[in-house]
């Protein structure tokens, strides 16, 4: 399997990842963030994903806010581990 540790996006499909966008801010907030009309008249998951996948440039915008909101919100909560030196090991003698 093709690993891509530095790729945030590895992984989340286009569906995915516009579901938790509407979920965490709502079609109105998503359109005022993202002002494309899928957004902003009549928005519905499946005519969004239509377009986002036809248009490169508004499909970089929303993964541009996933990565921004939702993938900063989960390094907050959840830091990488890099090894033993990590927070819980300092100080302890084995």
């Amino acid at each position: 399997m093709n690993q891509q540790p530095n790729n945030p996006l590895h992984g989340v499909t286009l569906a995915d990842l516009l579901e938790r966008l509407v979920e965490r801010y709502g079609w109105e907030e998503l359109g005022n963030r993202v002002p494309i009309r899928c957004f902003t008249h009549d928005p519905s998951l499946k005519s969004s994903l239509k377009f986002l996948r036809k248009t490169p440039w508004a499909r970089a915008k929303v993964e541009r806010l996933y990565l921004r909101s939702v993938c900063y919100e989960n390094r907050n909560v959840a830091p990488r581990s890099r090894g033993e030196d990590g927070d819980e090991g300092q100080g302890g003698e084995g």
